[in-house]
C-alpha cells in the first residue's frame, strides 16, 4: 500500500490543533483509523492486546499481520501499554471484536470519552445491547460517539476516497471526531441519531452474510438485488422500532454500508456467507484471524427475536443456515413462499 500523500502547506495550516487519541484494537479497521488521523500529524497511540504484535509494528512500521504494506506515519505509535495509550488521549476509539469487548474494557484504564467503531450487537439478560451501551455499562463513561459507514479497511488504509458518519448526543464530541478523521480522502458527517448509526452498521452485516450465500449458490443479480432491497427494509423496520430515525438508514451507515458490504470481495461478512454455502463450517469462521461480526450479530438478533417476537425473516433464515446447518435453498424457498403482501 502506498504511503499517504503529504498535506500541502495550506492544508497543514488549515488542520485544527489536536491532542493525541488512542485506538484500542490493532486489527485492520483500528489500524486504518489510526493511519487516517496520524497522517494529519495527530499523535495516535495504537494499542495492541499482544505485546509481540505491538513490538512487530514498532520495528516494521506497519501492521504486517492485518494491513501489510501500509507504512505508518511518524505520529503513529504502536504500544501494548494501555496506560501509555490512554494517558493523554482526548478520546479512545474502540475497535475490538464485540465478543471480547467487556473483557477488554474491564482490563484497561478509563478514557475521557469513547468512540465506538465496532459494528456489532450483544444480547444479555433478555436485552439487545448496542456497543455504545456496553461501553457505558462497563466503563461508566457517558461521553460517547459512534463511527460507521461504507468503510472497507483495506481501501481506507490506501487513502482511497471514502465517507463515514459519526453520531453522538454530545455535539462537541461528534465535531471533535469529525475534525480528527476528516481529511483529503475521508469525509466525516455528523448526526445525533446514535441508535440509527449503530444499528445500520451492525444489521447490514447479517444481510451481507445472506448476499454472500446468494453469490455462493450462483443465484444471480436479480436475487441479490431483491435480497439487499428487502434486507434494507428489514433493517429500517427493526431500527425504527428501536427508536432510530428512518432517514438514517438511507445514509452512509445504512444503505451506503450495505452496498459496500454486500458486494465487495473485501467484505468479510459477504465472503463468510459465500464460504458457508460452499462447505466451510461455523467453527472455521470463528477461528479466522479477522472476526466476522455478522455471525455474532445474527445470534444476538435471533435471541431478541425469540424473546420479543420481532419480525425478522431474512435474519432468521441466516441464523438457521449459520447455526442450525439448514439448507440455504430450503430457506430461500421459505422466504419466497411467504404470504403475498403489498410492498
Amino acid at each position: 500500500m502506498p504511503n499517504p500523500a503529504p498535506l500541502t502547506e495550506l492544508e497543514a495550516q488549515a488542520q485544527p490543533s489536536q491532542g493525541p487519541i488512542a485506538v484500542l484494537g490493532a486489527g485492520a479497521w483500528g489500524t486504518a483509523l489510526a493511519l487516517l488521523a496520524s497522517s494529519k500529524g495527530i499523535p495516535v497511540y495504537l494499542w495492541a492486546r499482544r505485546a509481540e504484535h505491538a513490538e512487530a509494528m514498532q520495528e516494521e512500521r506497519q501492521n504486517r499481520e492485518y494491513l501489510p504494506g501500509a507504512i505508518f506515519p511518524e505520529h503513529l505509535h504502536p504500544t501494548a501499554d494501555a496506560e501509555e495509550a490512554l494517558a493523554k488521549a482526548q478520546f479512545a476509539v474502540v475497535a475490538v471484536p464485540s465478543r471480547a469487548l467487556r473483557e477488554t474494557l474491564r482490563g484497561l484504564p478509563k478514557a475521557l470519552a469513547y468512540v465506538s467503531a465496532v459494528k456489532g450487537l450483544l444480547f444479555a439478560e433478555n436485552h439487545l445491547l448496542r456497543i455504545s451501551q456496553v461501553i457505558q455499562e462497563v466503563t461508566g463513561v457517558g461521553r460517547l460517539a459512534v463511527l460507521s459507514g461504507p468503510n472497507l479497511a483495506e481501501e481506507v488504509a490506501r487513502f482511497l476516497p471514502a465517507a463515514a458518519v459519526t453520531a453522538s448526543h454530545d455535539p462537541a464530541l461528534a465535531q471533535q471526531v469529525q475534525q480528527v478523521f476528516s481529511g483529503p480522502s475521508f469525509r466525516v458527517y455528523t448526526t445525533h441519531d446514535v441508535v440509527g448509526v449503530e444499528l445500520g452498521g451492525a444489521l447490514k452485516n447479517v444481510i451481507a452474510l445472506a448476499a454472500g450465500m446468494v453469490d455462493g449458490l450462483g443465484l444471480g443479480d436479480n436475487a441479490k438485488a431483491a435480497l439487499i432491497t428487502r434486507g434494507l427494509r428489514e433493517i429500517v423496520r427493526f431500527g425504527v422500532a428501536q427508536g432510530a430515525q428512518e432517514a438514517t438508514f438511507m445514509g452512509l451507515s445504512g444503505l451506503g454500508d450495505l452496498i459496500a458490504t454486500a458486494h465487495s470481495p473485501l467484505s468479510r461478512n459477504r465472503s463468510a456467507g459465500e464460504q458457508l454455502v460452499k462447505g466451510r463450517t461455523l467453527a472455521h469462521l470463528e477461528t479466522q484471524k479477522s472476526v466476522v461480526e455478522g455471525i455474532y450479530t445474527v445470534k444476538a438478533l435471533h435471541a431478541w427475536d425469540q424473546a420479543t417476537g420481532a419480525d425478522l425473516p431474512i435474519t432468521e433464515a441466516v441464523y438457521r443456515v449459520v447455526y442450525l446447518g439448514a439448507d440455504p435453498l430450503g430457506e430461500l424457498s421459505r422466504l419466497m413462499g411467504r404470504e403475498a403482501k403489498p410492498e
